[in-house]
């Protein structure tokens, strides 16, 4: 198996070899409306429900 990818390897000319610890990453694909707004969604309800879970607590328990 290291035969195999020596060979490989060294029959690629130096300008076409890839490390493969690299990670090449090209532009980042745009968000869809859909996802911004299930984000936004996400972030009010979960304010929303630290202050009436805190106002429950503060109220019945402390």
């Amino acid at each position: 198996m290291a035969e195999d990818t020596a060979t490989v390897a060294g029959a690629a000319p130096v300008a076409e070899r890839v490390d493969p610890h690299e990670v090449s990453i090209d532009a980042p694909e745009p968000w869809e409306p859909w996802e911004t707004q299930l984000v936004g969604w996400s972030v009010g309800i979960g304010i929303a429900a630290l202050i009436v879970l805190g106002t429950l607590i503060n109220i019945y328990l402390l």
